[in-house]
C-alpha cells in the first residue's frame, strides 16, 4: 500500500464580509467538494452560555481572545494526520454552542476560513497556501450589515455600534496587517475570475502526483 498523501492545508483569510466564503465555495465547486473539507474559524467561538445575556453582548467577538483557536489547531493537525473530528455548531443568536457538532472526515484538500487565521502563528504555519482576500471598506460593511440582520436577528443600530466600537478597530489591528503573510491577494474576492482561476489551477497542480 502506498504511503498516505498528506492533505493540502489552505488558508483563506480577509476582513468582514470580504467573500471568504464566495473564495471557499468557488474553490469547492470548480476542485471538487468530495476532495475537501471547509472548517470556518466562526464555528470556534468560545461558549459564553454560562455568562448572563447583557455580559455576552459586551464582548468583543473580532478580538482573537474570542476564539478557541487552539481547538481548531487541533482539528486541523488531526484531519492532516487522517483523522475525522467533530467541529462545534456556534449560534451567533445566542452567542453560545449548542450541544450539536458536525463529524468531519480527512479529505485531500483542508480549508480554514476567517477573518484572524493568519494573526494567529500556530495556526498559520499549517497551512500550504494562503488566501487573503482584499475587499473595500464599504462594501464589506454593507455585506456585513445584510448578514447579521438577515442571518443573526440584528438591528440596523447594533451592527453599526458594533462595527464603529470592535470591527474596524479590530480589523485595522489585527486583520489587515496579517495580510503580509498572504501568499496571494485577491482583490474581490471569488468575483475575480483571473485570480481565482489560477488559485484553482494551484490547487489541483498539487494534488496532481508528481
Amino acid at each position: 500500500m502506498p504511503p498516505r498523501v498528506a492533505p493540502i492545508i489552505i488558508g483563506i483569510a480577509g476582513g468582514t464580509g470580504s467573500g471568504k466564503t464566495t473564495v471557499a465555495n468557488v474553490i469547492l465547486e470548480r476542485v471538487g467538494a468530495d476532495r475537501i473539507v471547509l472548517l470556518a474559524h466562526d464555528a470556534y467561538y468560545r461558549d459564553l452560555r454560562d455568562l448572563p445575556r447583557a455580559q455576552r453582548d459586551t464582548i468583543n467577538f473580532d478580538h482573537p481572545n474570542s476564539l478557541e483557536t487552539d481547538l481548531l489547531v487541533r482539528h486541523v493537525e488531526r484531519l492532516r494526520r487522517g483523522e475525522a473530528v467533530d467541529v462545534p455548531i456556534y449560534d451567533f443568536t445566542t452567542h453560545a454552542r449548542t450541544n450539536l457538532t458536525r463529524h468531519i472526515e480527512a479529505q485531500p484538500v483542508i480549508l480554514v476560513e476567517g477573518i484572524l487565521v493568519f494573526a494567529e502563528p500556530d495556526l498559520r504555519r499549517l497551512f500550504d497556501v494562503k488566501i487573503f482576500v482584499d475587499t473595500d471598506p464599504d462594501v464589506r460593511f454593507i455585506r456585513r450589515l445584510q448578514r447579521d440582520i438577515e442571518e443573526r436577528g440584528r438591528t440596523v443600530a447594533s451592527v453599526i455600534h458594533q462595527y464603529q466600537m470592535t470591527v474596524r478597530p479590530m480589523h485595522l489591528e489585527f486583520v489587515e496587517p496579517s495580510k503580509r503573510y498572504a501568499d496571494v491577494i485577491i482583490p474581490e474576492g471569488g468575483l475575480n475570475t483571473v485570480a481565482m482561476d489560477m488559485v484553482v489551477a494551484r490547487i489541483q497542480s498539487l494534488l496532481t502526483p508528481a
